[in-house]
């Protein structure tokens, strides 16, 4: 079975000699859900306006499930759907004209073209809006409007560059459910997110680029095994104004009832649990100081 993506020395150089992309070796296999993350300016949108077309390649190859984009680039461009950062349709558009007119452009009969679009619109919580124009939705609904588009055609990968920028907390979770049932089919998935832990939670494989480069290609478990440590706040039932102090743990006291703890790789929860339990600090909640991919990311591009 061919990759989904197999990038060879790719390169990008822009007019104003920008070198955006630095001999880029990358592989995705078919089925995977994977991130691509890195700051901004990395590489990671001149990497997916590539895959799609829409950017030229200065040197490299680029196939998508076996297919040159060189050799045979309508083919290629039909195994992809791209949900780019900004929204890109008509306004004044009704949410089911956008999605029949863009089956339209695959050549899908219109019967087929209505049925696929009731199906997203759905699944996306959206086919009550079907009538309505783009442009009075809200940026959720825009959001989700775009994905269905990307989904019309039924492509063999999906690209979601940024797809939940200025979704609010739940509209974001039911649509990492409904990307992981899409994956979970046999879709290949490729996601850039800010949200660190949208693909912590997510993704099974991993490529951080920076300046231009891949500086990590890994799998997700595999990259967050390397932390060391990790560092909690723990907050108390109670306030202390006389903070017991542990011989075995050096936390620090971040007012008279909260504290931060870290805890290296062989320390276990439980052990810390029993000390606070020994100084009769009973636990109201125990949370994570930073999410623990953001901690890697940061060490891994020179940010720390």
């Amino acid at each position: 079975m061919p990759f989904a993506i197999e990038l060879e020395g790719l390169e990008k150089t822009y007019k104003n000699g920008v070198n955006a992309l630095k001999s880029i070796d990358l592989k995705v296999e078919t089925g995977d859900f994977f991130a691509l993350l890195g700051p901004n300016g990395a590489g990671k949108s001149t990497t997916i306006g590539i895959l799609s077309s829409l950017v030229n390649k200065s040197k490299g190859k680029v196939k998508i499930f076996g297919v040159s984009i060189d050799e045979n680039p309508n083919l290629a461009k039909t195994f992809i759907g791209i949900v780019p950062q900004e929204f890109n349709f008509g306004i004044f558009e009704a949410v089911e004209q956008i999605l029949i007119n863009q089956a339209g452009f695959y050549g899908m009969p219109l019967k087929e073209a209505k049925e696929r679009g009731k199906y997203y619109l759905d699944k996306l919580s959206l086919y009550d809006k079907r009538k309505s124009a783009a442009g009075t939705l809200s940026g959720g609904m825009k959001r989700r409007l775009m994905i269905a588009r990307a989904l019309i055609h039924d492509p063999k990968l999906l690209i979601l560059d940024e797809p939940t920028a200025g979704v609010d907390i739940e509209i974001r979770r039911s649509m990492w459910d409904f990307l992981k049932e899409l994956n979970k089919e046999g879709k290949t998935i490729v996601l850039t997110t800010h949200y660190l832990e949208e693909a912590e939670s997510l993704c099974k494989n991993i490529a951080i680029i920076d300046k231009g480069e891949i500086v990590e290609n890994t799998s997700m478990k595999k990259l967050l095994q390397r932390l060391d440590k990790e560092t909690f706040i723990i907050d108390l039932k109670k306030s202390f104004k006389s903070k017991p102090i542990s011989k075995k743990y050096n936390w620090l006291w971040l007012d008279d009832h909260s504290l931060e703890v870290q805890l290296d790789k062989k320390s276990s929860v439980n052990d810390l649990f029993v000390e606070l339990t020994k100084l009769k600090m009973d636990v109201l909640s125990l949370r994570n100081k930073s999410n623990r991919l953001e901690e890697l990311f940061l060490s891994l591009t020179g940010k720390h």
